[in-house]
């Protein structure tokens, strides 16, 4: 008797490399981010037809903003050209559009784009393209614990009533419901830290790291990492009955 795949409903993808992929090439780092934003949309196609209903993608975190002004400049541009570019495309595939992050936090030209962007989007059915824009995981844990401190304080919460899934249910992706956890978390470049991406949320995610720069990660690539991933033997700390 086969084995049942394993259903893979919500991927997130730590975009790793872009820099060091354009200095290999004598390049500036921004070359680099202007490949790896044209890649988000090949693999945004790649992973709908694989029946992907919720795409996560690290773009920008709390720490990047300790990076080179220019840079920075650069980066909060991006979404402007990937909205201003694509668009078209991912209407023309229903794909809607969510960024989650400190969105108050960012420059107006590139916050008016973002909504917008989810705006236009809001009413389309197919997979969720999830931006982590200006995203740290241990912030948003931070705001949760804050929020419901508040709730405790108010007297509209009682200690007690604090359980895993009353976090779950406040956290960024929530609004994902049965979607909100990666089934599997993707890291591109080579490097296997999780930088203070989703820390909560993938507490049973599986893990697969590519040794590829972010703007050499192709389709072929990503059809691989799902296609092993179906095959894994997730037991979320159960034992399976085939090892007993």
């Amino acid at each position: 008797m086969s084995k049942k795949k394993n259903q893979l409903n919500h991927l997130a993808i730590i975009m790793d490399g872009n820099g060091r992929w354009a200095k290999k090439r004598h390049q500036p780092r921004v070359f680099g981010h202007r490949e790896g934003m044209d890649n988000v949309e090949r693999i945004t196609l790649a992973a709908d037809k694989l029946g992907i209903k919720v795409l996560t993608l690290y773009a920008f975190s709390t720490e990047n903003w300790a990076r080179p002004k220019e840079e920075v400049a650069y980066l909060m541009n991006l979404p402007v050209r990937f909205f201003d570019k694509y668009m078209p495309t991912l209407m023309e595939n229903n794909v809607k559009v969510n960024i989650m992050g400190y969105l108050d936090e960012l420059p107006p030209k590139t916050y008016d784009i973002v909504q917008r962007s989810m705006a236009e989007t809001a009413n389309n059915t197919g997979l969720v393209l999830n931006f982590a824009f200006n995203y740290g995981s241990r912030r948003e844990i931070t705001s949760v614990m804050k929020e419901l401190g508040g709730l405790i304080e108010a007297g509209a919460l009682s200690s007690e009533d604090i359980t895993e899934d009353l976090i779950s249910k406040h956290l960024m992706t929530a609004r994902f419901g049965p979607y909100s956890d990666p089934d599997l978390l993707i890291r591109t470049s080579g490097e296997q830290r999780i930088s203070n991406f989703l820390l909560w949320q993938i507490a049973y995610s599986e893990l697969a790291f590519s040794p590829k720069a972010w703007p050499d990660f192709n389709e072929d690539d990503l059809k691989m990492f799902v296609e092993n991933y179906q095959t894994r033997n997730r037991r979320f700390g159960k034992v399976d009955e085939s090892d007993s």
